[in-house]
């Protein structure tokens, strides 16, 4: 149990962003034809996953002593003494072994791609997540790595506008969770964010920059619904301009809990632990197939 919480395998649903580009070609489905689609989605998610959980024991592995110290991350099982340095060591080559044949099944473009987020995970873990304004970039740059990645292992297209979408949802995102650590910071009365480059000063511009781009994404998004590329895929493409309020409203709530302090985790596990973003999930998901229709 303790080596399955190291794998911290709730942040590999992070990773259901290597199917999108297939979702979105309209490419899946339970015939014959779509199975070897599905297969490298599945193995491109298997890949990323295990990259992604080999970093996160590496970093881990670096800040155990001063994750001994803070009020949520002492439970964690290298911080907590739970697991050894050199038990952790041993799951870090494990699980890089095991991507690495997975990647390179699929393409030389995946595996570079792979190679890069590995590369970008560890500076970041090291380097990057220290430097202000950057972290927030290259968070929202992995991200959308990901979708890059789905598209290569499926050999499906990916289109600028979901590239431009996805790097201002995310980039917004990235901003939330630096806002979430500053009020977090605030409680405790602290000055500065442990390992990170903000001020508690800064979360006034945090709060500004990040409710921004959410919402610039939002224009992006509407701007798509008008583009060509919507009319030869779906047959009713107007009923997609449902999904503009909706995305408005998630993004307004998860800032909204922000700021009223409601939101103590990752903006992206707090979403999958919401019920409301389950429900306007199904919402968006039903516009999306009757527009299809």
């Amino acid at each position: 149990m303790l080596l399955v919480r190291q794998l911290r395998p709730h942040q590999w649903s992070k990773n259901l962003l290597v199917f999108i580009p297939m979702i979105l070609a309209h490419d899946v489905g339970l015939g014959s034809n779509h199975a070897p689609g599905v297969w490298q989605a599945l193995l491109a998610f298997l890949s990323f996953s295990f990259v992604a959980s080999a970093v996160y024991t590496l970093n881990d592995l670096a800040d155990r002593h001063s994750d001994a110290a803070h009020p949520r991350k002492r439970f964690r099982p290298l911080a907590s003494g739970a697991i050894s340095p050199r038990l952790a060591v041993m799951m870090i080559v494990v699980l890089l072994a095991a991507a690495a044949p997975m990647a390179a099944q699929l393409s030389a473009s995946f595996t570079v791609l792979v190679a890069i987020y590995l590369a970008s995970t560890t500076l970041y873990s090291f380097w990057l997540k220290r430097l202000v304004l950057i972290d927030v970039i290259v968070l929202a740059g992995l991200y959308t790595l990901r979708i890059i990645a789905g598209g290569a292992a499926t050999e499906t297209p990916v289109s600028t506008w979901l590239l431009m979408f996805s790097l201002c949802v995310f980039t917004s995102l990235a901003f939330l969770k630096r806002y979430t650590e500053l009020r977090d910071t605030v409680e405790r009365e602290g000055r500065t964010i442990s390992g990170r480059g903000y001020r508690v000063g800064d979360a006034h511009f945090v709060l500004i920059a990040g409710t921004a781009i959410g919402y610039l994404a939002v224009f992006v998004f509407a701007f798509y619904l008008s583009g060509t590329d919507v009319t030869r895929l779906y047959a009713h493409p107007t009923r997609l301009w449902a999904m503009v309020p909706v995305l408005l409203y998630w993004i307004s709530r998860m800032w909204l809990k922000a700021h009223r302090g409601e939101m103590h985790d990752d903006p992206i596990i707090f979403a999958l632990r919401d019920r409301a973003t389950y429900i306007l999930g199904v919402i968006m998901v039903v516009i999306f197939v009757v527009a299809g229709q």
